[in-house]
């Protein structure tokens, strides 16, 4: 009887034995065709030490991030803050409060700072101004590894300067990260003489930035470019063109999106009147120097065809006199001026 119960229990654990050995046979078997299915991981030798998450980050392509980020810095071309005379520094040596202190840079460029007297530092970014500051004071056995920090609480120098026709001109602190629109608002918007020809002035460059924009920067956001701190934005005056005596309407005529003949600002300030003396039209032209000089305006035969128009240049004075008015001889200059000194200004696109 008790042959028979050995003989039973052997079978048992043979059988157990081969369902052991079967499931391991399929696990070896399932983890063979994931491998296989799963993509290819290379092997890296073993690291030598800890290296910063920017080099050890790996995209699922394989790229490098830090790579990629580095190469779209250099094509947005940053450009690094220097500091300037008038900006004031607050200068800090860690662990060492006794030499923290506020400087302003001067006019020649330098600060003044403890035990390492004075520095130059215009020119400098900020980690080279860092940078100077510690072998100075580990050169001269003040401090040793010393760790400088540079705040900067008020950036003058990187302020944008508006000149021109602006409604307030002068120099806009705290202006990075600005557009062009956001600097003239700030400015109080255009004066009703300014051009829309912009100039940009900026440190390196050996050529002004000429940007064109329209009347209404509302129509157009071509125009709305970056501002960098230290630049210079200058507003000129807009040519204008004066249409005065016996017209419909005097005017002002800005014309700094083209040109203008005699024959467009006789329309564009409502024609003549039929008082006008057509023989006795004039254009008074004004030198830079302030003197002026009288030309005769063939209107009649400009109205005919029988003469070429005749294109007006800036700060001209077309000046139409009425018939039976007599205006003394080298006077007509000084009657022009002083029309001309009283017309509404338009905005006109020839």
């Amino acid at each position: 009887m008790l042959s028979g119960v050995c003989s039973s229990n052997r079978r048992g654990w043979k059988f157990v034995f081969i369902c052991a050995a079967f499931i391991a046979f399929c696990s070896v078997l399932s983890a063979q065709q994931d491998d296989q299915n799963s993509p290819n991981i290379q092997a890296h030798p073993a690291l030598g030490g800890a290296q910063p998450a920017s080099q050890l980050a790996i995209s699922s392509s394989g790229t490098n991030l830090s790579h990629a980020t580095t190469a779209d810095a250099k094509d947005d071309h940053p450009v690094l803050v220097k500091f300037g005379p008038g900006d004031l520094l607050e200068v800090s040596v860690y662990n060492v409060p006794e030499l923290a202190t506020k400087a302003r840079v001067s006019n020649s460029g330098e600060i003044y700072l403890p035990l390492i007297d004075y520095i130059h530092v215009a020119g400098l970014t900020q980690e080279e101004a860092q940078a100077v500051i510690e072998k100075r004071l580990e050169d001269g056995g003040f401090v040793r590894n010393p760790h400088v920090t540079i705040f900067v609480d008020e950036a003058e120098s990187q302020g944008v300067t508006l000149l021109g026709e602006v409604a307030k001109p002068g120099i806009y602190p705290d202006t990075s990260d600005h557009k062009l629109y956001e600097v003239i608002s700030e400015a109080g918007g255009f004066t009703a003489v300014a051009s829309r020809n912009v100039a940009i002035i900026r440190k390196g460059k050996p050529e002004p930035i000429r940007v064109d924009l329209p009347r209404n920067l509302a129509d157009d956001l071509s125009g709305n470019v970056d501002v960098l701190p230290g630049d210079t934005v200058t507003v000129p005056r807009a040519p204008i063109v004066y249409v005065v005596g016996d017209v419909g309407r005097p005017s002002g005529l800005l014309i700094d999106n083209g040109t203008m003949t005699v024959l467009q600002a006789l329309a564009l300030a409502g024609g003549t009147n039929h008082t006008a003396k057509m023989g006795g039209v004039r254009i008074i032209h004004k030198s830079p120097s302030g003197s002026m000089t009288e030309s005769k305006v063939p209107l009649k035969k400009i109205l005919e065809a029988k003469s070429p128009d005749i294109t007006l240049h800036a700060d001209d004075i077309l000046f139409v006199p009425m018939s039976g008015v007599k205006v003394a001889a080298g006077k007509v200059g000084d009657a022009a001026l002083g029309a001309a000194a009283a017309v509404t200004v338009y905005s006109v696109h020839p």
